[in-house]
């Protein structure tokens, strides 16, 4: 395998990895009822000033798919919808405590996903890898792979 193709890869495999190790981790501090979906709506509604359609342009999905995400959430607890100050027709989402306990929860995960990795390589190599691909990563969100 050429070394283009073993690249793309080692980082799907890695990115496929860290997704579901983070998913477990966040499931077992007592969040069963998020799927890895929700994580990506987690990180554009916790940068404050998100409606559904922003949502929807951050997850690269239409209006109604992220209307749907937004009701299951807001069912589950973990979302509340405001009044937009200058759209009456849209709503502000709103990360409440449990959305915001499960996003630490992620963040607590996906520190312990990658602990392996830090020690594997250690720190300098681990912190020139984070440089490396800060580079190489394209601007803009994160998405999960539908």
């Amino acid at each position: 395998m050429d070394d283009a193709l073993a690249f793309s890869a080692l980082v799907l495999a890695l990115s496929g990895q860290l997704v579901q190790e983070i998913h477990a981790g966040v499931s077992e501090q007592g969040f069963e009822d998020l799927r890895p979906a929700h994580g990506f709506a987690f990180v554009r509604i916790s940068l404050g000033g998100a409606t559904t359609a922003a949502l929807a342009e951050h997850l690269g999905v239409t209006k109604q798919a992220a209307a749907q995400l937004v009701e299951e959430l807001v069912r589950k607890g973990y979302v509340v919808r405001h009044p937009h100050p200058h759209d009456a027709r849209a709503r502000l989402l709103e990360l409440t405590e449990a959305g915001w306990a499960a996003t630490r929860a992620a963040d607590q995960a996906a520190r312990a996903a990658v602990a392996p990795w830090r020690e594997a390589l250690g720190e300098a190599r681990f912190s020139e890898l984070v440089a490396d691909l800060t580079r190489l990563t394209p601007p803009g969100p994160i998405r999960p792979a539908w």
